[in-house]
Formats: structure tokens, C-alpha cells, sequence
């Protein structure tokens, strides 16, 4: 049966992820000392204990759910359960990067680095904000989209559920645009800026610089991804897409579409929480996703 693994990415994340895997493999007592000297700090506390207004800072978020993520994927493969195909949300993307091995776990989390703080940079530089709108048709979405300032679809996440990110007033107009149109929810998110926007812009620089100082390889199996929802192979393909990823929408509901087009009958979201569980149930009901994040998931699967 063909599993792909798809990898979550901001917003997933939870105080105390990470702990259980941490005691009881030591891969993920590896990781978490390998990620303490490359991040410069200790991950591991801010992921176990938090505070949690800590762990939402986006420096901090971004390598806990890589952390975490990758562990997983050691521990599946570790046990047999290897993907034929990989993808990630946003951030989850570079997850899917090393379980293809096009990039290692130290080059990986060097780019989550300097991913996360420019990201927050440009947050800073250009505050913005994000919301979901749920029960959206394509007509619906052009109309609140059209306001003065900037307002796009940052993540078209199912059908019926996209995220509009950019200008906190522009986003403000159109959650009301969407009410007044008879949205049935819309719910604004708790985030540090604008991601893929036009207002991440500032960090694309950084981005670009840490994306070409480290070794891409091509993909063991292929990788679909998110700024066009296809499966690529080719490594400098896969590096280009990563930086347009930064300013341009998810495209996931198209990705998983494709991926099961093309041969999936089954997924596994490797990684904190169960957010692509639930957009995949969205997608197509009859999609079987397995989570995978916690200790007691590989005992209710049998595999330990």
C-alpha cells in the first residue's frame, strides 16, 4: 500500500511535544543536543515546558515542529514504515526535504533558523496578519480579497477552507467583506506576520543566502511541493521552489489531489498534532491519515 508522509508546519505545535519521544528513543536525545548547538539554545525546554508564549514566537516555533518531525520520520523508517512519497505544510516542507534526503538534518535546521527569524523580521518590519475563512468559493474569495492594501490566499488548504494573509487593516476589510457575504466562519489567527505574502519579502535575502550556502541533492523519492503542488526530483528545482514558497500561497488541497492521482492510498502526518489529518478528511472523506507524534501512536499501531 503507497504511504507518503506529510509533514506539518506552524501552528501545529503544543507545549510538552517532544518529551515522551525524548526518553524513549535515543535518536531524539540526539537530535535535540544536535539542535541546542546549532539553534544556540536549549529547544528541548522551550518544547517540553514552554512557557507557551515562548514556544509561539516564530524563532522557537518553526525548529520545535522540525525537531520533532524529523524524530518521527527516524523512528518510522527505524521500524519499516517508509514513504514512497513525501510533502509538508509551509514549514513541513523542509521536514519532507530531509526525509527524501535532499537535505541533511543540520543543513535542514540551519535554513529553519534563519528561516524563522526573518520571518519574524519581516513581521516586524511589515506587521500583518492572517485569518481563515471557512465555507469560501473561488468568486467569494477574488471579492474579499479586493480591498485597498494587501490582501491575498496565502494557504488553499481544502475546497472550502483558504487563509488570507497580509496589511492588518487590508485583512481586517475583508473579514468583513466575508461576513457581509455570508461566510459561515472566519476566524483570525494568532500569528507574528503575514506569512506568504508580499509582506514576507525582507526575509527572502537572508532566505536566499542560507538556501544556496548548503548542499541540496536530488530527491530519493519525490517530493511534491508547495508552491506547486507537483512532485520534483531535481535538486535545484526543489531550491528555487523553497524561496518562492516564502511570498507565494500553499497550494495543499492541489498537492494532496495530485498525490492521490498519482498512487497514494494512504497518508501519514509525521509530526505534532493532527492539522493535516483534518484538512485531508476536509479534502476527500474516504482519505485514510495516520498520526504519528507521540509514543503511544507507535504502540496503537503495533509497530513497537
Amino acid at each position: 500500500m503507497p504511504k507518503a508522509f506529510i509533514f506539518p508546519g506552524q501552528g501545529s505545535q503544543y507545549v510538552g511535544m517532544g518529551e515522551d519521544l525524548y526518553h524513549a528513543f535515543e535518536n531524539a536525545r540526539e537530535r535535540y543536543s544536535e539542535a541546542a548547538e546549532i539553534l544556540g539554545y536549549n529547544l528541548s525546554t522551550i518544547s517540553f515546558k514552554g512557557p507557551e508564549n515562548e514556544l509561539l514566537k516564530t524563532q522557537h516555533t518553526q525548529p520545535a515542529i522540525f525537531v520533532h518531525s524529523i524524530i518521527i520520520d527516524e523512528c518510522l523508517k527505524i521500524n519499516g514504515i517508509k514513504p514512497y512519497a513525501v510533502a509538508g505544510h509551509s514549514l513541513g516542507e523542509i521536514s519532507a526535504l530531509v526525509s527524501a534526503e535532499v537535505l541533511t538534518f543540520e543543513d535542514a535546521l540551519q535554513i529553519v533558523k534563519v528561516r524563522s527569524h526573518a520571518m519574524a523580521h519581516a513581521g516586524a518590519i511589515n506587521p500583518g496578519a492572517m485569518a481563515a475563512i471557512i465555507g469560501i468559493d473561488d468568486k467569494q474569495l477574488k471579492t474579499i480579497c479586493n480591498q485597498s492594501g494587501v490582501v491575498v490566499p496565502a494557504n488553499l488548504n481544502t475546497p472550502r477552507q483558504i487563509v488570507i494573509s497580509g496589511e492588518i487593516e487590508a485583512v481586517k476589510k475583508a473579514i468583513s467583506s466575508a461576513k457581509d457575504l455570508g461566510i459561515r466562519r472566519v476566524i483570525p489567527l494568532n500569528v507574528s506576520g503575514a506569512f506568504h505574502s508580499p509582506l514576507m519579502e525582507p526575509a527572502r535575502k537572508s532566505l536566499e543566502e542560507v538556501i544556496n550556502s548548503v548542499n541540496f541533492h536530488n530527491a530519493k523519492i519525490p517530493v511534491y511541493q508547495n508552491f506547486i503542488a507537483k512532485a520534483v526530483t531535481d535538486c535545484e528545482n526543489i531550491r528555487e521552489n523553497i524561496l518562492y514558497q516564502l511570498e507565494y500561497p500553499v497550494l495543499w488541497s492541489d498537492t494532496i489531489l495530485n498525490m492521490l492521482q498519482n498512487g497514494t492510498t494512504e497518508f501519514i502526518e509525521v509530526g505534532p498534532n493532527n492539522v493535516l489529518n483534518r484538512l485531508n478528511y476536509q479534502i476527500n472523506q474516504e482519505i485514510i491519515t495516520k498520526n504519528f507524534d507521540k509514543i503511544e501512536d507507535f504502540f496503537a499501531s503495533e509497530i513497537l
